[in-house]
């Protein structure tokens, strides 16, 4: 993966929660992830698709996503409330939206959030497209970005195109 690809979601992360939550956040060493369950209990997924495709994940601790849910809420929040999934697929979706606005010349169009929640849940992920996590630390705790795209090849459209014209 580009590393040019990381340095986005890191600089909107920090953006996002530091605008809408208040919270400061410290990125530590990004490295590349091998299992293929998230890291923590709450997942907000985000697909992307144009010239870079893939999906980003932010993950959370159970506590965590409780606790920047409720801040960005502005009151208490259960993970049983519709407005938890609904404000942990915001976040994801702002820091994305963020990402994808400073990719240079690329279009990109991100998915809708899907949120999932509970232990060893899977998110599938491209085929040989390396997933790298972001370590990330606050005053609220600790959760990860899992960032797994890819550049798309500049003729990859115009070949589907054109064997779709010939069907």
């Amino acid at each position: 993966m580009d590393p040019n690809y990381i340095s986005p979601f890191i600089a909107s992360v920090q953006n996002v929660f530091s605008t809408m939550l208040h919270l400061p956040v410290e990125v530590g060493e990004p490295d590349v992830k091998v299992e293929p369950t998230p890291t923590f209990d709450v997942s907000g997924i985000i697909g992307m698709s144009g010239d870079v495709t893939g999906s980003v994940v932010l993950s959370f601790p159970l506590q965590t996503a409780l606790r920047v849910v409720s801040i960005f809420a502005g009151a208490e929040v259960s993970e049983k409330s519709p407005d938890f999934a609904d404000a942990v697929g915001e976040l994801v979706n702002m820091v994305s939206g963020g990402a994808k606005g400073m990719f240079q010349n690329k279009k990109v169009a991100i998915s809708c959030p899907n949120v999932v929640i509970g232990a060893g849940h899977m998110v599938a992920r491209l085929k040989d497209v390396p997933c790298i996590v972001i370590p990330c630390a606050t005053d609220a705790g600790k959760f990860v970005i899992e960032v797994a795209i890819q550049e798309r090849p500049a003729n990859a459209g115009q070949v589907g195109a054109m064997a779709a014209a010939r069907a």
